[in-house]
Formats: C-alpha cells, structure tokens, sequence
C-alpha cells in the first residue's frame, strides 16, 4: 500500500503538479467512468486517446490539487485549492487564481420530498451560515418543466456568482464586489442599504436586514468578515457567497455537503474538475454530455452556475408528482 506523502511549501506542490501532469493516463477512472483497452489500428488508438483525455483519473485529480492521500479525495472535503505562484515562488511572480463554479444536476433533485425532510441544501445553509430568519440563500423552487407538458422539477437557486454581474455596477459605494476567484460578496459595513443592487439582480437572490437580526450569541459575537458575514446588521443585504472560506481550507460549500443526493457539484473552471463530495467529474465533458445550461444567460450576466435538466428522475421522483417541498418546515436559528 503507498503510504502518503506530506508537500511542503508552494514550490513542492508545483513540482508534485509538473511531475503528475506528466503522467496524465493512469489506472484509476473516478466518476464512474471506465478506461478502454487498446485498439489493434492506428484510427482506434487515436480515438481512444481522445476519450482519455475526457476522463478524469485519480492520480491527475490528486495532482491537480496537491493531495497524497488517495482516501481523502473524495469526501465532503477538498484539497486546499488557494491561488498558488505560478513560478513556482512564494512571494512574487504572477498568481494563478482559481475560478469557482457549480454545476446544479437536476435529475438528482427530488427537493427532499422523498425524504419527507424539507431541503437540506437550504437547511445545511441557514444553520451554518446563522442566516437571519426568513432568508432562503439557497432557494428550492418547484416549477413547471414548461407551458404545455404539465409536469414540474425543483430547482435549488443560488447567487448565481456572475462573471458580469449588474449588482455590482449600481452599487454607489462598492459595498459589493467580485473577488479574483470569483464569488460576488458584501461588505455590510459599508452596505448603505440602498437595496439597488436587490432592484438590479434578476435572479431575486438578495435579502435585506429590515429590523435587527435575531442572531444566537455564538453569531454575535463572531469578528466580522464579508466571507461569512457574521453577525448580521441591520439595514443591510445579504446573499450566498459560495463559502469562500470553505473553499480556501480545502472543503465544500455547506449545501453541497448537506445535500443527500449529490446533486451540487463544486469545483475550479480553471483545473476543469469539480466534485459534490462523492464523486468527482470533468466539468467540460460533463456539461457538454448533459447538455448544461445557465439560467437567464440571455442576459450575458455569464453565471458561475451550471445546470443538468432534470426533474428528479435519478432520485426515482415522477415528473407529475404533485408533492412541493417542505419548505415552511425550516427552522432558523434565533437568539434567545
């Protein structure tokens, strides 16, 4: 059995990356894909090199992200994914920035209801993040599939993190911002409470303090960040932020971790890999294989968000079930 090998230092895990980028095909397939034995013909061979490259194996999904340990690379954690030197040195050069997406498979959502629960996703959110009462950061909706079949699917909305995002052009104060790998946050300690960036958004994804939040202690008494923006204030807009902090200490967001299905995938667009802490995939050959979309794209907000079109079918849920969510069944935590 190989015994795992601790990377020190930013030059280390560069040289871990060169030397694994070098061995790209190995045994290993994960995302349920499987590798294929070599064709007699020179054509068969070609075609199969071009699948391998579609697959994503666990030596270049360990590589890409530092990790020794094969065990660890699929749980509700990842890697530390934090910007790294490109050449190789702490300190100077150019930076290489993660580009943190979602991919959201809508085949897998049921919205809880086979579990008779309601979302856990918008549960794992609120009670992690101490979200304020009545605010849904990750909303399940149940819609219909479209105007003439009659049949519906849930569809979980995030901050859809945009890459052109109209709620930070309005705001008058740069409250809200785009960070460098991505996710769109707030500064409520600048945040005037204008709401213009609420009016602006068209995915309805903000919420506003309009009394004091009621908030346990242990919020309270947090030092604030706009990471996780604890405590709240009030007077000011909230919304998803992606976990960024998460994602820097090597874990996944909170709704991927709480969400029974695996329907929320969550990786870096720059290394193409994303995982929902089961399984891990290649998001460019998944997309284009279930044929992905972003919602309200038309718009060229370009979202971070990806979605598989889906009603549920995975999670044995039938298109004309009539069951909504539990949603009105949510708890939030309160202050005494």
């Amino acid at each position: 059995m190989v015994q795992p090998v601790q990377i020190e230092g930013v030059a280390g895990k560069l040289l871990l990356e060169r030397v694994c980028m070098d061995n790209v095909k190995t045994d290993g397939v994960l995302a349920g894909e499987s590798s294929k034995e070599p064709q007699a013909s020179q054509g068969a061979e070609r075609q199969s090199s071009k699948k391998d490259r579609n697959l994503i194996t666990r030596r270049r999904f360990l590589c890409l992200f530092g990790l020794a340990g094969a065990g660890a690379a699929v749980a509700s954690h990842l890697p530390n994914m934090s910007a790294v030197a490109a050449d190789g040195e702490t300190g100077g050069g150019p930076r290489r920035l993660r580009r943190w997406c979602m991919v959201v498979d809508l085949r897998r959502c049921d919205g809880c209801v086979g579990l008779n629960k309601p979302p856990r996703c918008t549960e794992a959110c609120i009670m992690s993040h101490y979200v304020p009462d009545g605010m849904e950061w990750v909303q399940v909706y149940r819609t219909e599939i479209n105007a003439h079949s009659g049949g519906t699917y849930f569809f979980p909305l995030h901050c859809q993190q945009c890459e052109n995002p109209p709620c930070t052009n309005v705001c008058p104060v740069g409250a809200t911002f785009a960070t460098p790998e991505g996710p769109i946050l707030i500064d409520q300690q600048r945040c005037i409470g204008c709401r213009m960036c609420m009016a602006a958004c068209p995915y309805d994804r903000r919420f506003f303090n309009w009394g004091e939040p009621n908030q346990p202690p242990q919020a309270k008494a947090m030092a604030y960040h706009p990471e996780t923006q604890q405590p709240a204030y009030k007077g000011t807009v909230m919304k998803c932020d992606m976990c960024p902090e998460r994602g820097r200490a090597g874990e996944v967001p909170y709704c991927v971790e709480g969400c029974p299905r695996g329907v929320i995938y969550y990786g870096d667009l720059e290394e193409d890999i994303a995982t929902n802490g089961r399984e891990i995939i290649k998001i460019s050959s998944y997309l284009a294989r279930n044929h992905a979309y972003r919602y309200k794209e038309h718009l060229g907000t370009q979202p971070r968000v990806y979605f598989i079109p889906g009603y549920g079918e995975d999670a044995g849920r039938n298109a004309y079930d009539p069951r909504d969510s539990r949603r009105k069944e949510l708890q939030w935590p309160r202050g005494t």
